[in-house]
C-alpha cells in the first residue's frame, strides 16, 4: 500500500522525468535544426547529435526512431510555431482594423517590425534545405514541407481574395500571383541577407511588397493612407 507521501510523491518524480525528457527532445531538435541547415540529413550524424546532447544512443532512438523520424518531428514543429508567429500577428491585425486591405497591411507592417530580430537568430531556412535537398528526405516530409507552403501561400491568397471583394483594384490584378510575391519576397529577402546582408533586407522588402499592395488598390481616396 502506498502512504499519503508516497502517493503525492510518485507523480512528481513522474512530472520531473517527463519534463527532462521533453528537453533532451527538444534540445536534440535544437541541434539537429542547426546541423541539417548547416550540412544537410545525409552530413548528419546521430553520433554528433548525442555526443552534443551529452545523451546516449539509446536516449537518441527513445525519442526518434531515426534520422528521418527525427526530420519529419522537426518539421512539424517548425510548422507548429510559424503557424502561432502568423496566427499572432494576423490576430492583432485585425484587432485593430476589421476593414480587410488596412488589416493585411498592418499585417506587414508588423511582420517586418520583427522580421529583422528573427533572421539574425537563424541559422537558415528549412524549407529550403527541404526542399533544395529533397532526395535525402523521406517521401512524406517533402510532402508535408510543400503543404506548409501552399498553406502560408493560401493565408495571403485569402486575405488578398477578401480584398479585391471590397476594392475593386486599380488595374487587372491576379491576386494569386500578388500572393505568390509576398513570400518570394520574404524568401529571397531572407537569402540575402544571409549572404550580403544586412539583416534588415527582409523588413526592407516586405514593406516594399506592402506597398505594391497598398498601391495595387489604392484608388480616388478609398484606400488607406501609406
Amino acid at each position: 500500500m502506498t502512504g499519503p507521501l508516497e502517493a503525492k510523491t510518485v507523480p512528481e518524480v513522474q512530472s520531473a522525468e517527463r519534463s527532462k525528457g521533453e528537453r533532451t527532445r527538444e534540445r536534440l531538435l535544437d541541434l539537429a535544426y542547426e546541423a541539417l541547415i548547416t550540412k544537410g540529413l545525409d552530413a548528419t550524424s546521430v553520433e554528433e547529435l548525442v555526443e552534443a546532447a551529452g545523451i546516449t544512443k539509446s536516449g537518441f532512438f527513445y525519442h526518434f526512431k531515426d534520422k528521418h523520424e527525427l526530420s519529419r518531428q522537426l518539421l512539424a514543429r517548425y510548422r507548429t510555431l510559424n503557424e502561432a508567429h502568423l496566427d499572432r500577428l494576423s490576430a492583432r491585425a485585425r484587432e485593430l482594423s476589421d476593414d480587410p486591405l488596412h488589416s493585411f497591411l498592418i499585417f506587414l507592417r508588423l511582420y517586418a517590425e520583427e522580421a529583422t530580430a528573427e533572421v539574425e537568430v537563424a541559422p537558415g531556412c528549412l524549407i529550403a534545405t527541404v526542399a533544395f535537398q529533397e532526395r535525402a528526405f523521406a517521401h512524406d516530409v517533402r510532402l508535408a514541407n510543400v503543404e506548409m507552403v501552399r498553406d502560408w501561400r493560401g493565408r495571403f491568397l485569402a486575405w488578398l481574395e477578401e480584398i479585391v471583394r471590397v476594392y475593386p483594384p486599380n488595374t487587372p490584378v491576379d491576386v494569386e500571383v500578388l500572393a505568390d510575391a509576398g513570400w518570394t519576397a520574404i524568401f529571397g529577402a531572407f537569402t540575402l541577407a544571409k549572404t550580403t546582408g544586412p539583416a534588415s533586407v527582409v523588413a526592407a522588402q516586405v514593406l516594399l511588397y506592402r506597398d505594391t499592395v497598398r498601391r495595387s488598390f489604392f484608388e480616388g481616396g478609398r484606400g488607406p493612407p501609406a
